[in-house]
């Protein structure tokens, strides 16, 4: 196994999920949230995983092996407008039955920018998370561009609204805030299982 963490490949349906049994995390949360920036972050590398700033760049379940011998899963964003209906309901049938069905899967992380409080498609992913029976957890993201108040009525208004997750992380891929713990909480969840 690489020393370093790797792309090892894009899933676009189902029946071509890894059968390595190797433990999963996945990643979810709206376009340009910053799903692949943290991934770099995570990684130490800056070209891991592609970004842009248009949204929807995404359009698979894109797998990375870190050397703890997990993969971190970075899914479609949700709330892409410009995508078609269709569309939209195709990867969300294709989340459904990827989360409700897949053994692998330890655990979601939900990434949530830090300075927009309830939007409605967060809102609505989070209901779905409580529903699913699969531990999950909250990062916000972009905590380096809105003040620590506010940062702390974020995370109030999450534990209010929504129980079951298990922790709630705050992290800045810019400044690199949080991003250590955040990786030591996903090794930790790998050791669990």
């Amino acid at each position: 196994m690489s020393k370093i963490p790797e792309f090892t490949k894009s899933v676009f349906n189902l029946k071509d999920l890894p059968t390595d049994g190797t433990t999963e995390i996945a990643f979810i949360g709206r376009s340009n949230v910053g799903k692949s920036s943290l991934i770099n972050a995570l990684a130490s590398r800056k070209q891991l995983a592609r970004t842009s700033g248009k949204p929807g760049k995404t359009q698979s379940l894109n797998y990375y092996l870190f050397p703890d011998k997990y993969y971190i899963v970075d899914t479609p964003g949700y709330g892409y407008a410009a995508r078609s209906k269709k569309d939209r309901d195709v990867w969300r049938g294709i989340m459904d039955e990827y989360v409700s069905g897949r053994d692998e899967l330890t655990a979601i992380g939900i990434l949530i920018d830090a300075r927009h409080e309830g939007l409605e498609n967060d809102i609505t992913a989070l209901e779905w998370l409580v529903g699913q029976g699969k531990p999950w957890f909250v990062i916000l993201t972009k905590i380096d561009k809105v003040k620590q108040k506010d940062i702390s009525a974020h995370e109030k208004y999450l534990k209010a609204e929504f129980s079951g997750g298990e922790l709630l992380f705050g992290v800045s891929v810019v400044s690199g805030i949080g991003v250590k713990r955040l990786s030591s909480y996903l090794r930790s969840l790998v050791a669990k299982k």
